[in-house]
């Protein structure tokens, strides 16, 4: 990311390219997508379902690799939905004949969704909500008054519901079980240290590292909860993801350039016997003595054996967020949401122009946190629509004329859905822009129960789609921007926490405690990744060079000093306290505002020196 952001031209060129190549379980993801998109549109074609282009647009967005997950955010939205639908009937009713009322019940119950998606467990499915409700408050206008309720309901049930039951269904019949998808994340981890081990490069075992273990600890959860696989096997795979994670922070803490054959070796054949459903072969004589070398052979050895320790547990976070009620950026993010839906709903009805209502859909599906994230999604935003907008232009004109029945139509959906699932199944850097390539084709072709060859609804739409994206960025740049660098921060703090803590444990404990050791890597890549962002952000809004690079230097040193760290005989008794301190520093704003100036003695112990260069850095 960050050379996109410095070499604009053939870098941008070459990254978007290395972001299009097939990788494990893309393609498999892709096909599943453009089928069930098809089976959305054919269903909602044969019985009347309307808005068809937003149901498939569900699909694309919520689709997940995890079957049982899948299965599961189904069933919540179904329920949700249902609910909400039941209970808008009387409002609806009552603001029928009050335009100016309606508005304010669409604002407030977009503003309390779009809060709860973002302060709560609730997740993107508040956005999805916060839609639902304002797409059938908004039908009043178009719908004659004696079929408001009914109608509008109904047609807000149907678009919803609908494709949720066949995601479900889809995802119990050719979907891909939690556990198997875990017993492949262990196999690529294995693969990525044998790899490191070899001599043969890093970037494998740094990417194994910084997905933590958050995804494994819940595809654990829902293995257990949907029981995909016998009680057994689910403890055992449980174990195992904690101890090839072990795994990989050994391999992490060997010195550069080391060269480990024989461990690679028993890294590879460990990573076929689990892909074959076999425990791998132990080695009586390994895993004697202290250090990396001996951590990476007891865990291999651990894996073979028939009770390989602690297993992951899937944290149960609370329903809200901690700084739900504290942090600000959570109303301010559903207050500019809403405005930016409210803004466009007021001007294509002042202008009486229904045809580009897409605009305030547009807003709930591009609904953003920091302004570098808006500014770089606005450009995978704006370069999707005109691609989708393209494929469904040239669809109208030489394919749907061609068109017979119903199944003609379901096979151009899944032609033009399976080149934006690639896209949005692919990195973070373009995924977006798949999202964005699949509604703006389906909202161009699918208009009404038909194929639509109207060239003038697929304009309206595609204006509504800019119309959107042009005000979510002037309100999220403009309305209380939100810079990157907050984010980097915040995260920057809760690694140099977990970094804390670590260093408090007692060795033995110290080097089990992978939990600690992932959310420290696993909040740095997210450091990485937000840092890349800001050179997207407005110059008035970015942090100056030398913070830049300060920031930069804080996340090497903070991934550099946790192997060593990990493995460390003996820590410094004040090296936790120098940790706790950053981040305290760091959560502050990386003032040092409220924070005791402490004192630490210089030392001559080389970790004790990182601390103190990290310290160092956090205090700016």
């Amino acid at each position: 990311m960050t050379r996109i952001a410095e070499t604009p031209g053939g870098g941008l060129l070459r990254e978007v390219w290395a972001d299009l190549q097939p990788t494990p379980g893309r393609f498999a993801m892709t096909w599943r997508i453009a089928l069930l998109c098809a089976l959305v549109c054919g269903t909602a074609m044969l019985y009347k379902v309307p808005e068809a282009a937003i149901s498939c647009y569900l699909i694309i967005f919520l689709t997940r690799p995890n079957g049982a997950e899948n299965v599961g955010q189904a069933l919540g939205l179904i329920v949700l939905v249902s609910l909400i639908v039941l209970l808008i009937a009387p409002i609806i009713q009552w603001t029928a004949e009050l335009p100016l009322l309606r508005i304010v019940v669409i604002a407030a119950t977009s503003f309390a969704f779009l809060y709860l998606s973002s302060a709560s467990q609730l997740g993107e499915i508040g956005a999805i909500i916060a839609l639902v409700i304002a797409f059938v408050l908004t039908l009043v206008d178009q719908v004659p008054a004696g079929e408001i309720v009914t109608r509008g309901l109904l047609y807000a049930w149907q678009m919803a519901v609908m494709p949720m039951v066949l995601l479900a269904i889809f995802s119990m019949v050719l979907g891909t079980s939690p556990h198997r998808l875990l017993r492949e994340t262990l196999v690529d981890r294995l693969n990525a240290a044998a790899q490191a081990l070899a001599g043969r490069g890093r970037r494998a075992l740094d990417a194994a590292l910084a997905e933590g273990l958050e995804t494994s600890a819940k595809q654990v959860m829902l293995a257990r909860l949907f029981h995909t696989a016998p009680t057994r096997a689910i403890d055992r795979l449980s174990a195992s993801a904690a101890t090839t994670y072990r795994l990989l922070l050994a391999v992490a803490a060997l010195p550069p350039g080391s060269e480990e054959t024989g461990l690679a070796q028993r890294c590879r054949a460990a990573a076929e016997a689990l892909r074959a459903g076999r425990r791998p072969a132990q080695d009586a004589a390994a895993g004697e003595g202290e250090g990396p070398r001996a951590a990476i052979a007891q865990a291999l050895n651990d894996l073979g054996k028939g009770n390989e320790g602690k297993g992951l547990v899937a944290s149960k976070p609370s329903f809200l967020a901690p700084d739900a009620f504290t942090n600000s950026d959570h109303q301010r993010y559903a207050l500019k949401t809403t405005a930016a839906a409210i803004t466009c709903y007021l001007i294509y009805s002042l202008i009486d122009w229904q045809g580009i209502h897409t605009a305030m859909v547009t807003c709930y599906v591009a609904a953003l946190g920091t302004t570098g994230e808006t500014v770089h999604k606005l450009a995978l935003r704006i370069a999707g629509c005109l691609v989708g907008a393209a494929l469904g232009l040239a669809a109208i004109l030489y394919i749907i004329p061609h068109l017979q029945s119903v199944g003609g139509l379901m096979a151009l959906v899944f032609a033009g859905v399976l080149v934006a699932a690639w896209v949005s199944s692919g990195s973070e850097r373009i995924s977006y822009g798949g999202v964005q390539i699949g509604l703006a084709f389906l909202l161009t072709i699918l208009n009404g129960f038909g194929p639509s060859t109207d060239m003038d609804a697929a304009r309206d739409r595609v204006v509504g789609i800019l119309l959107g994206n042009l005000v979510v960025y002037l309100i999220f740049t403009q309305i209380w921007p939100k810079s990157a660098v907050v984010d980097v921060r915040e995260r920057l703090a809760r690694a140099l926490a977990a970094l804390a803590r670590l260093a408090a444990l007692d060795p033995a404990t110290r080097r089990q405690a992978v939990a600690e050791a992932a959310t420290v890597e696993s909040e740095l890549a997210k450091s990485r990744d937000v840092l890349a962002l800001l050179p997207f952000e407005p110059a008035r809004l970015r942090p100056s060079a030398t913070t830049e690079r300060r920031l930069h230097r804080l996340v090497e040193e903070a991934d550099a000093v946790l192997p060593a760290l990990i493995f460390a005989p003996d820590v410094p008794t004040d090296t936790a306290q120098r940790f706790a301190a950053a981040a305290e520093r760091l959560a502050r704003g990386g003032s040092g505002q409220g924070v005791p100036a402490t004192e630490f003695p210089e030392s001559s112990d080389a970790l004790a020196r990182r601390a103190e260069r990290i310290a160092t850095l956090a205090a700016g």
